[in-house]
Protein backbone atom coordinates (compact mmCIF):
# COMPACT_ATOMS: atom_id res chain seq x y z
CA UNK A 1 0.00 0.00 0.00
CA UNK A 2 1.28 3.20 -0.99
CA UNK A 3 2.57 5.24 2.08
CA UNK A 4 0.90 8.47 1.19
CA UNK A 5 -2.14 6.64 2.41
CA UNK A 6 -1.43 6.09 5.98
CA UNK A 7 0.09 9.70 6.16
CA UNK A 8 -3.43 10.66 5.48
CA UNK A 9 -4.79 8.23 8.00
CA UNK A 10 -1.88 10.16 10.55
CA UNK A 11 -3.08 13.27 9.63
CA UNK A 12 -7.00 12.23 10.21
CA UNK A 13 -5.66 10.82 13.48
CA UNK A 14 -3.67 13.79 14.80
CA UNK A 15 -6.49 16.38 13.71
CA UNK A 16 -9.04 14.32 15.76
CA UNK A 17 -6.26 13.93 18.97
CA UNK A 18 -6.07 18.17 18.62
CA UNK A 19 -9.80 18.52 18.44
CA UNK A 20 -10.21 16.08 21.35
CA UNK A 21 -7.85 18.56 23.32
CA UNK A 22 -9.45 21.65 22.46
CA UNK A 23 -12.51 20.16 24.23
CA UNK A 24 -14.47 20.07 20.37
CA UNK A 25 -15.50 16.58 21.03
CA UNK A 26 -18.56 16.69 18.12
CA UNK A 27 -15.86 17.53 15.29
CA UNK A 28 -13.77 14.94 16.64
CA UNK A 29 -16.65 12.39 16.93
CA UNK A 30 -17.78 13.21 13.33
CA UNK A 31 -14.27 13.02 11.81
CA UNK A 32 -13.71 9.54 13.56
CA UNK A 33 -16.10 8.02 12.01
CA UNK A 34 -15.26 8.91 9.01
CA UNK A 35 -11.89 7.91 9.10
CA UNK A 36 -13.40 4.51 10.59
CA UNK A 37 -14.86 4.59 7.37
CA UNK A 38 -11.73 5.21 5.36
CA UNK A 39 -10.27 2.05 7.22
CA UNK A 40 -12.97 -0.19 6.64
CA UNK A 41 -12.99 0.45 2.75
CA UNK A 42 -8.97 0.03 3.04
CA UNK A 43 -9.29 -3.41 4.64
CA UNK A 44 -11.81 -4.49 2.57
CA UNK A 45 -9.28 -4.01 -0.57
CA UNK A 46 -5.91 -4.92 1.43
CA UNK A 47 -4.00 -7.87 0.12
CA UNK A 48 -1.09 -7.58 1.54
CA UNK A 49 -0.51 -9.01 5.35
CA UNK A 50 1.64 -5.77 6.40
CA UNK A 51 -1.23 -3.20 5.04
CA UNK A 52 -3.51 -5.64 7.57
CA UNK A 53 -1.77 -4.84 10.49
CA UNK A 54 -1.36 -1.12 9.84
CA UNK A 55 -5.02 -0.82 9.48
CA UNK A 56 -5.66 -2.91 12.21
CA UNK A 57 -3.02 -0.87 14.45
CA UNK A 58 -5.65 2.49 13.16
CA UNK A 59 -8.44 0.38 14.29
CA UNK A 60 -6.88 0.03 17.94
CA UNK A 61 -5.93 3.77 18.05
CA UNK A 62 -9.52 4.86 17.19
CA UNK A 63 -11.14 2.73 19.39
CA UNK A 64 -9.22 4.32 21.99
CA UNK A 65 -9.98 7.23 20.93
CA UNK A 66 -13.26 6.85 20.48
CA UNK A 67 -13.32 5.94 23.71
CA UNK A 68 -11.56 9.18 25.21
CA UNK A 69 -14.80 10.99 23.19
CA UNK A 70 -17.88 8.87 24.86
CA UNK A 71 -16.34 7.94 28.31
CA UNK A 72 -19.77 6.66 29.08
CA UNK A 73 -20.31 3.76 26.31
CA UNK A 74 -19.08 0.93 28.22
CA UNK A 75 -18.77 -2.77 26.55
Amino acid sequence: MEKNKFSGIKESVQEIIDLIATKDKISAGNKLIVLSEQLDELLDFAEEDEELIEISKYQVLLNQLFMKINPEVED
